[in-house]
């Protein structure tokens, strides 16, 4: 089992081990509120107030009737028609307030949801991502985090208004009598609670998969994008459009599939609307008949019925529209739960780099070893060569000299006085130095150098994100880029384009030789260094790293011969 397919294979297994109930995953989306909580308490409350303004419009309406008849009323015929236009227009006003109220709430939580996103990315960096599908990263920043703001602008203020208000609906239809209060009661149940939680159960997870087929075809269209020049080299567009057809019309299948419960959903909750409504007339009319009420007692709780579901209604479709953003929530959430590989380490007392050591360290990916047992002390000032067949652990063993992971047995530790100790060597364990401190020391190269959609300037000083332009010019000739650079119509203000896709692979990896020099670290880690290089180049390259590495410990991987003549020691994995 290679690296990657053990990673893939242990983040599938913890993503579908730990799935949380859908409703405790909308528990932990409401918990997200709390710093806005006095912002959705205002929503509320606007929103109560305006649903109840135009519920008792036409109920004012009856009032005006019963005028008309000759019977007593706690209004004048005066007063109902100044009421009127006052509580339209108070409805117009807190309505706006409301949606102005809750967007801004959805939106700010975004903002918030999509920094604490990239933090935790931040966090599983590299080692819990490294399985995952980066086009399914994609999805989850991008269209799952948006999805939220169905549940945090359409949904939380929404169910808090549908309970207050139906609750004074059913107290003022029940001083009339309190049966028809008792039968107003179960049609906002029915239809706010019942209809939802039944089309939920039916749908089951339509949601996930809806969320689960989008993901996938974003990875397809990024891959077939990035693809691009092999699948025209070697001809074969008709097979990947036809693959990313098929996820089309899979997602297309199911999202329609969840679109007929909507239209479910809501032909349901009408049909409930409907009966409520004929039900509250005869039972209204047959109190009425019956003298058990007056008829207002008649006219009163039919006109406030009729009138009181919008807040339910709005609940109604829940059922279905909560499913995409439950999945979606579900997702983001998992992100942010999921505990990195290694902590980040804080309050300890800083180390001087002087040297390095490996003592017996075990590690592999899943239950495959790549390193066992290994011991291996690295010096200071001197320039160490790895060679090894491919997947002998040469790579890996830079991995967790950086600590993206920890060892599973063994130790591995910088040495920080040279001179103390009863070994001679005060080494200190990774996992007791501070992760800045340690990324302080140590530079790190890879041998596919990542490239930002950024000048050539920005790409490099990231290494040392306060350098000057003196400083980046100074490492590009220590990497023997800077005659190239300054070729260019732009120079150091050239944009590289996306992944650095107008550059060659030996311009990048200059680039990334580059990074390293600028970052100026007493340890440098360099993995296949040259693999993209010609003979020239790599030559002028490792003439340059034999000269600047003076004072400086290097570990060199490299599978060239040629690579390890600048070696002080040579190791053989």
């Amino acid at each position: 089992m290679s690296k990657k397919q053990a990673s893939e294979k242990q983040s599938s297994k913890r993503r579908s081990s730990k799935k949380p109930s859908k409703f405790v995953t909308l528990f932990k989306m409401l918990g997200l509120v709390r710093p806005l909580t006095s912002y959705m308490i205002l929503a509320v409350a606007a929103g109560t107030l305006a649903y109840l303004a135009v519920q008792f419009i036409p109920v004012l309406g009856g009032y005006a009737i019963l005028n008309g008849l000759g019977l007593d009323v706690p209004f004048a015929v005066g007063t109902i028609w100044i009421l009127l236009p006052v509580l339209a227009l108070v409805r117009a006003i807190l309505r706006f307030i409301e949606q102005r109220l809750n967007h801004y709430i959805a939106f700010t939580l975004l903002a918030l949801v999509r920094d604490r996103v990239f933090g935790a990315l931040r966090r599983l960096c590299p080692a819990k991502l490294e399985g995952r599908d980066k086009g399914d990263l994609v999805s989850l920043i991008t269209s799952d985090v948006e999805l939220l703001e169905v549940f945090y602008a359409h949904t939380i203020s929404p169910i808090c208004i549908a309970l207050i208000v139906e609750t004074v609906m059913c107290i003022y239809i029940g001083t009339f009598h309190i049966g028809l209060g008792l039968l107003a009661l179960a049609a906002f149940l029915c239809v706010g609670i019942v209809v939802p939680v039944i089309i939920s159960g039916v749908s089951g997870n339509m949601g996930d998969k809806v969320r689960k087929h989008s993901a996938d075809l974003s990875s397809c269209v990024l891959e077939n994008i990035r693809g691009l020049d092999e699948t025209i080299q070697y001809d074969v567009s008709k097979s990947r459009m036809a693959a990313m057809r098929q996820q089309s019309k899979t997602l297309l299948w199911h999202q329609n599939a969840l679109n007929r419960l909507t239209g479910l959903n809501l032909a349901i909750a009408n049909t409930f609307i409907l009966v409520f409504d004929v039900l509250m007339v005869a039972a209204a009319g047959w109190l009425y008949m019956n003298g058990k009420v007056g008829f207002d007692g008649f006219l009163l709780p039919v006109l406030a019925l009729l009138s009181s579901f919008g807040p339910v209604s709005a609940l109604a479709s829940l059922g279905t529209t909560l499913q995409n953003t439950v999945a979606s929530g579900a997702r983001v959430l998992a992100i942010l739960e999921e505990e990195p590989e290694t902590e980040e380490i804080t309050g300890q007392e800083e180390v001087e780099f002087h040297g390095a050591d490996c003592r017996k360290v075990t590690f592999g990916y899943g239950r495959e070893n790549v390193l066992s047992n290994f011991s291996l002390s690295i010096h200071e000032n001197q320039i160490i060569g790895i060679v090894g067949e491919s997947g002998c652990g040469k790579s890996t063993l830079m991995k967790l000299l950086m600590r993206f992971w920890d060892v599973k047995d063994g130790r591995i530790g910088i040495v920080d006085d040279p001179v103390s100790g009863a070994s001679g060597r005060n080494v200190v364990d990774l996992r007791e130095i501070n992760t800045t401190n340690l990324r302080d020391m140590q530079g790190y190269m890879t041998q596919d150098t990542e490239m930002f959609k950024d000048t050539i300037a920005g790409n490099i000083r990231i290494a040392k994100l306060d350098a000057t332009q003196e400083e980046i010019e100074e490492a590009c000739r220590k990497a023997s880029v800077h005659d190239w650079i300054m070729t260019l119509p732009d120079g150091y203000e050239t944009n590289v384009g996306e992944l650095g896709d107008t550059l060659s692979g030996g311009e990048r990896q200059r680039i990334g030789l580059a990074r390293a020099f600028l970052h100026d670290a007493p340890f440098m880690l360099l993995d296949e260094p040259t693999s993209n290089l010609d003979s020239l180049n790599e030559t002028v390259i490792l003439k340059a790293l034999k000269e600047e590495a003076k004072g400086k410990t290097v570990l060199l991987v490299s599978h060239r011969k040629s690579t390890m003549r600048v070696a002080d020691t040579e190791i053989a994995m």
